[in-house]
């Protein structure tokens, strides 16, 4: 394999004078790249990096200028649709305002990575960790605006950028392979997770044929993938699983994801569950919708399916923490009454 490369700043140079540097006329040379990698999974025969560089190009007057870029590389799961899915938004104006996207550069098929201009700034999940109230509850209110925008844009000339991700079934790895992983590994806990999937697989199956509408959705949503970028301008990142699907999918995800890691700094459950409810409060006015039974029933599927996501998370994934994949079992099982 060729993807420690990435890492190498004599060879990252380079490349990037070749393949990047073309890409900004206002640029006459890159003097420097630092490197810093954020995700470094690298084993025999598979990878999966994230890596940053400080790039510092000369622009034609000799001042310097400092450009953040990434790069998000995977052996064996696609990247393509990444850089499809940001130059798709792009080309629409989705980056123009203060709800934000990346710049998508080039994709590159031997290193299977997508290159994207990134976003500067402090994730979401930062001013939760700091406990700070105020700002958590700013960001929330532009992430349910941010939302909005996704759902709203027009899905014409949009393929579904990574079909898996459009059910929760098939959602890589896909349930197959988890639930038998479970299986072997984890015997005691498999009839509560089968049970608890097989649930909400068939709630969504109804909600999809009950409407032919789909909107882009983001996929992944959570605080980590929330960028401050000033006080009043958010992007968000991560477009691996961006897809068509139920709008409701988004809202799910992300309330339970700022449940879990806000509950983790912030003790006063009160003040969780308002955030929550000033997330939804204002992704439904913004959005000039009204909540009802059936939307609410969606949001909470995906909300529990998110949860059930994060707990095969800690079942099956490289670092494995099963005692807390199964706290969130216990409280799924509890919630949607389930022996």
């Amino acid at each position: 394999m060729n993807i420690k490369q990435l890492y190498d700043e004599r060879f990252v140079l380079k490349y990037f004078k070749q393949r990047l540097l073309p890409l900004y006329p206002d640029f006459k040379a890159i003097k420097k790249i630092s490197v810093n990698g954020i995700k470094n999974n690298i084993w025999q025969t598979s990878y999966h990096v994230v890596v940053e560089y400080d790039a510092y190009f000369v622009d034609l007057k000799n001042k310097t200028k400092m450009l953040p870029i990434f790069c998000s590389a995977h052996s064996h799961e696609p990247r393509r649709n990444i850089y499809a899915a940001l130059c798709f938004l792009w080309s629409k104006g989705f980056a123009r305002g203060n709800l934000t996207i990346p710049h998508p550069l080039f994709y590159s098929q031997r290193f299977r990575g997508v290159f994207y201009r990134g976003l500067s700034g402090q994730n979401l999940f930062h001013y939760i960790q700091t406990k700070n109230i105020d700002e958590i509850k700013r960001l929330v209110r532009l992430t349910a605006r941010w939302f909005v925008k996704l759902h709203r844009l027009p899905t014409a000339g949009a393929k579904n950028f990574n079909k898996k991700n459009s059910l929760i079934a098939t959602t890589i790895p896909g349930a197959k392979n988890w639930l038998q992983k479970i299986k072997d590994q984890y015997p005691s806990a498999y009839d509560s997770v089968y049970k608890i999937f097989t649930l909400l697989n068939r709630q969504e199956k109804a909600y999809l044929a009950a409407s032919a509408k789909r909107c882009l959705i983001h996929g992944d949503a959570h605080p980590e993938n929330v960028i401050r970028i000033s006080k009043n301008k958010i992007g968000l990142i991560d477009f691996t699983d961006m897809c068509l699907g139920d709008f409701a999918r988004d809202l799910g995800a992300f309330t339970q994801q700022l449940e879990y890691m806000a509950g983790k700094f912030i003790a006063e459950q009160d003040t969780v569950a308002d955030l929550k409810k000033i997330f939804l409060d204002e992704y439904l006015t913004a959005a000039k919708i009204k909540s009802d039974q059936n939307l609410e029933n969606r949001i909470a599927a995906y909300y529990y399916w998110t949860a059930l996501r994060t707990a095969v998370y800690h079942f099956v994934s490289q670092h494995r923490e099963p005692a807390r994949a199964e706290i969130l079992i216990a409280k799924l099982k509890r919630e949607l009454k389930i022996n």
